[in-house]
């Protein structure tokens, strides 16, 4: 029974995207255009050199288009399906989570696992068709395809984490949409989606080092392209590790705080 309870409410959001085919088609041609778009405009700003920052063209481009694939595995629309947390505040439909036989956070867990998995298929066949074109280098070797593996890992799980604060914050504020916004971006920026954070400057690279952004996507990447040697590997792993403990204790206890602010808004 717990299996099956467990298993129906990972499957929440990955449903309402498979029941709407317009909508995967609009997916799957978004995130086309975006790997062609950032490989082009990557391969543009190497015209002129073969390496900047320390990175040479193909490792460049190769980051890039890995962080566009990496984007998917957390890009599902809750939004229309209006099961996102600050909807539920808004409409008052909050409360529900907590008159369930599931805790609110194991429910909000299990859903993120199976966005997670479902995003995961869409990452790895892209990553197929972008390796089989050569737009994307393979990993230099079996050891550093594990030591990624491992470290993308534990990024999706300090991903996690940052999102699910993010999200305990609609509990704690009324209008809170254009803050997070602000740290969406945020995160998106200081983890180097937009660009490596080496193109940035050194005091932005220092003052990102103490936030858990870099753990989610840019140490992964950073591991697949070579910026970070095997040799550093145990030290990237170890303080990946640290920021998902951290943040694992910072959100259990926020979620019990969250618990005593659960009212009926709007509705």
């Amino acid at each position: 029974m717990a299996v099956l309870t467990a298993w129906r409410a990972a499957r929440v959001t990955p449903l309402g995207e498979l029941h709407n085919p317009p909508r995967m088609t609009a997916a799957l041609l978004r995130l086309a255009v975006q790997v062609v778009l950032v490989a082009s405009l990557w391969r543009g700003l190497y015209a002129h050199t073969s390496t900047t920052a320390g990175l040479t063209r193909d490792q460049a481009v190769t980051y890039a288009v890995l962080a566009v694939l990496a984007s998917r595995l957390r890009e599902l629309d809750q939004y229309t399906g209006r099961d996102t947390v600050i909807q539920h505040m808004h409409f008052g439909t909050i409360v529900y989570w907590y008159l369930r036989p599931l805790p609110p956070q194991r429910y909000y867990a299990l859903r993120a696992l199976g966005e997670q998995i479902y995003g995961l298929a869409w990452a790895l066949a892209g990553y197929a068709v972008c390796l089989a074109a050569g737009v994307v280098e393979p990993p230099r070797s079996a050891a550093v395809a594990g030591v990624f593996a491992l470290s993308l890992l534990l990024g999706q799980w300090v991903l996690y984490y940052v999102m699910l604060v993010i999200d305990q914050l609609c509990f704690f504020t009324l209008r809170n949409n254009a803050a997070m916004l602000i740290l969406i971006f945020a995160q998106n920026l200081l983890s180097g989606v937009y660009a490596p954070l080496w193109f940035f400057p050194d005091w932005f690279v220092t003052l990102s080092g103490f936030l858990p952004f870099q753990a989610t996507l840019s140490v992964p990447l950073s591991l697949y392209v070579g910026r970070i040697p095997l040799s550093d590997a145990g030290s990237a792993l170890l303080v990946q590790a640290a920021w998902v403990v951290a943040l694992a204790l910072f959100t259990r206890l926020v979620w019990r705080l969250a618990a005593r602010q659960v009212i009926s808004q709007g509705g």
